[in-house]
């Protein structure tokens, strides 16, 4: 039997757009990934619950889950979309090539927008013997989920800031506690992440 192609290092950046500071992260996934592998591994890397609706565009249309697709379906004119569970990471690096840009969206209601650009492995000095996936960089903590989109993390920000504001001490609850813009911890994403896969074996 032949043996199966070794899976090959991607390198993305992924940027949250309209929200200061800026949220980045730098990872390296596995060409053999589909989409939906990848969206799963973008919401542990930013932070975000898995609680929303999602999808990518690329140059080829929106890519998404089937339930998504059908809900859509039920008022817009689906047929640019493709499951995600059927477009792999080698496909999109394959249309976009290298420095190639596509968006990921999150949570409809607030609209989170990510670009994701491919980078070259290379380039970023990433060696063939890192273990797939793996974060590799990144800055500022995921804003938390269903805050009202970039303009509502604003808000809260500025509400957190200022001790003296009537909603301070609701958001410091609601939020359970201390919240750090800047909070990002490199080591513990990747090290809960393998944990994270083992309990799911």
């Amino acid at each position: 039997m032949p043996t199966p192609p070794r899976p090959q290092p991607v390198a993305l950046r992924i940027e949250l757009l309209d929200v200061a500071p800026l949220v980045w992260r730098r990872v390296l996934v596995s060409n053999q990934w589909t989409l939906a592998s990848l969206h799963g591994y973008l919401q542990w890397v930013m932070g975000w619950t898995d609680s929303h609706a999602h999808e990518f565009e690329t140059a080829a249309g929106v890519v998404a889950p089937d339930w998504w697709i059908h809900e859509v379906g039920l008022d817009t004119d689906t047929s640019k979309y493709r499951d995600e569970r059927r477009v792999s990471v080698a496909a999109v690096v394959s249309e976009l090539g290298v420095r190639g840009e596509f968006e990921y969206r999150y949570d409809m209601g607030d609209g989170w927008r990510h670009r994701i650009v491919i980078e070259s492995p290379q380039q970023i000095g990433a060696t063939q013997d890192l273990p797939l996936p793996i974060c590799l960089a990144g800055e500022n903590a995921c804003p938390p989920e269903d805050v009202g989109g970039p303009p509502g993390y604003e808000l809260y920000l500025r509400i957190l800031g200022d001790r003296g504001h009537e909603q301070h001490e609701d958001m410091v609850r609601w939020i359970g506690g201390v919240f750090d813009p800047k909070g990002f911890d490199l080591n513990r994403i990747n090290r809960d992440f393998k944990g994270a896969k083992k309990r799911r074996r």
